[in-house]
């Protein structure tokens, strides 16, 4: 009787082999469902009878440190100062391997999702300054620039097989260029009043950060606790505290320890020293020299492993899971007002950013992109066309992530214009997410 070999599911993963898009592609996927969620989930609580509570646990002080070296925020701040610069960390991440490895590497390659982005970061924000050319309403200006790339992809793998891949590629591409102005307009235009001293301080723990690169180290430990020191820096400056997660990111290491070519000649030499120990005793726990060779090999290959990567695998499960979603709990939860829907839409932040991230982003995307190719600067991929470039465009009007962000930055003083740009946000996410989705369900029939 032949017995059945039983693959447990460590295994099953452990034959798993995905690339580095792929592994982003399907968390950001994920995250993008899990995130549609948790914005339901607050929309439903800021319209129920729990609503009260909901806003006064936000509001709650919580205090960390001792003496004089007290940090004191409410739970929303410690969510949008402090989980945040995790996630913008990992954007960090992702922004430096797509540059130097990725989708963004090849400069002939990204030319027209650059372009793309360009045009979808400059039409919506122009579309807004036109609605709202004077007074405080026009420091949302940055709101519709940005794009949600886990929303988006969440749209597309709805979608299955019936959109090509080269289309994930390049959402992927212009969204990861998106993030870059996003991040470059926060930290140029959304900072309060600047402290020196602190930012002497950031300059320094910065310079200590790149000489540790340079010197060689590799270990995360060192790189995270003066990443602490520089967000408490950042935080103190007028800078976004966030921004700390980006400059930290490019700083990590992007090369590993270890050779490839001397770690593959290394390792081979280990496994046969492996193999030739087991069969001199099979019993591993009597098996010192065998145990001994297993732990050189595993820390060979921790070695070989570049340091920037490591943290982006291991970053990403607890920001695309805990960090945004717990983000989205607390900053979704808009209060509707079904009678005065109509003035609400209609107000000058609100019709800024629906009009800009609807129509500035479709307009702006494809825009650019169908004058380029037309310039014949850059070419789209075989599998694609001008269809395809509408549906992603579309989508980029998804912008719920990076908009709510920007939104408690340039309102942060003003919860009424606050509160209209988020309902706008929530609304043109969701009037872009279903368009998108209807016109490549119905362009992308024959894509397979």
């Amino acid at each position: 009787m032949k017995l059945k070999e039983y693959i447990a599911p460590w295994e099953q993963a452990f034959n798993r082999v995905l690339t580095p898009i792929e592994e982003f592609i399907h968390r950001q996927t994920t995250s993008g469902i899990l995130l549609m969620l948790c914005a339901i989930a607050a929309l439903i609580i800021a319209n129920s009878p729990w609503a009260e509570i909901y806003y006064k646990i936000l509001k709650i002080p919580f205090s960390i440190g001792a003496g004089e070296w007290v940090l004191s925020m409410s739970i929303h701040h410690w969510i949008n100062d402090g989980l945040m610069a995790l996630f913008f960390f990992v954007v960090g991440l992702e922004l430096k391997r797509e540059i130097l490895v990725g989708e963004l590497s090849n400069v002939k390659a990204a030319l027209l999702p650059i372009i793309a982005a360009i045009g979808g970061m400059i039409l919506p924000a122009a579309i807004y300054m036109s609605i709202n050319s004077s007074g405080h309403t026009f420091d949302g200006w940055g709101i519709p620039m940005a794009t949600d790339i886990a929303f988006a992809l969440g749209v597309l793998a709805l979608l299955g097989g019936r959109v090509p891949k080269a289309l994930l590629g390049f959402l992927v591409a212009l969204a990861i260029v998106d993030d870059l102005g996003a991040v470059l307009v926060i930290a140029v235009f959304y900072t309060e009043q600047l402290d020196f001293s602190a930012i002497i301080a950031a300059v320094a723990i910065l310079l200590l950060l790149a000489s540790l690169n340079l010197g060689g180290i590799r270990k995360p430990l060192p790189y995270v606790l003066l990443g602490l020191l520089l967000w408490g820096a950042f935080l103190k400056s007028g800078i976004h505290a966030t921004l700390a997660g980006i400059l930290l990111a490019f700083i990590i290491p992007i090369r590993p320890k270890y050779d490839p070519e001397r770690f593959l000649a290394r390792a081979n030499r280990l496994l046969k020293d492996i193999g030739d120990s087991y069969r001199a005793e099979p019993n591993i726990i009597k098996n010192f020299k065998m145990r001994a060779k297993v732990r050189a090999l595993e820390s060979g290959i921790h070695k070989v492993q570049a340091p920037a990567q490591v943290l982006e695998h291991h970053m990403h499960i607890p920001t695309a899971y805990l960090v945004i979603p717990i983000f989205s709990l607390a900053n979704a939860g808009v209060p509707i007002a079904w009678s005065e829907l109509g003035n609400t839409v209609l107000h000058p932040v609100s019709l800024g950013v629906i009009a800009g991230l609807f129509l500035g982003k479709l307009i702006g995307i494809s825009g650019f992109v169908w004058i380029a190719l037309k310039l014949k600067i850059g070419t789209l991929p075989p599998s694609l066309n001008m269809k395809h470039i509408i549906g992603a465009s579309l989508l980029g009007g998804i912008g719920f992530t990076m908009s709510i962000f920007i939104a408690e930055l340039g309102f942060a003083h003003s919860p009424e214009d606050l509160l209209m740009a988020k309902t706008g946000i929530l609304f043109a996410s969701l009037l872009a997410g279903i368009t998108g989705y209807l016109w490549l369900y119905i362009h992308s029939k024959n894509s397979q």
